[in-house]
């Protein structure tokens, strides 16, 4: 079996604030030969996708780039932004709002699971 090289791969950015769930997650996408990159926050996810965060002043890094990602799996408890903030940006962007979003959670809060559907999603 041949595995296809990284541009033709099918890439996932994984975004949670646990290390130890990161590495889960990259682990298992890896294991289906998914190209996987993984950011410890929404702010730094959306700088991997071209969307500054409007509460980050400071300009991006010299060594910043952009990436294209055919899904996008995010922890719903995150400091600083929550990965519902992260998929109304993503949702929001024109260029973007094609993507899935896969919201994680360990805890089982109803209303933020019907509040992520995509029919609910406030803008």
């Amino acid at each position: 079996m041949t595995v296809p090289d990284a541009e033709s791969r099918f890439h996932v950015l994984a975004v949670d604030d646990s290390l130890v769930d990161r590495k889960l997650i990259e682990m298992l996408l890896k294991t289906s030969s998914y190209q996987v990159t993984t950011v410890d926050s929404g702010s730094k996810a959306l700088e991997l996708l071209g969307l500054r965060d409007a509460s980050s002043p400071s300009p991006s890094s010299p060594d910043h780039q952009e990436i294209d990602v055919n899904l996008i799996i995010t922890d719903y408890c995150m400091p600083g932004m929550t990965g519902y903030d992260l998929l109304k940006r993503v949702k929001g962007s024109s260029s973007l709002k094609d993507i899935p979003v896969v919201i994680m959670s360990s805890e089982n809060v109803p209303a933020r699971i019907s509040r992520s559907a995509p029919d609910r999603i406030q803008f």
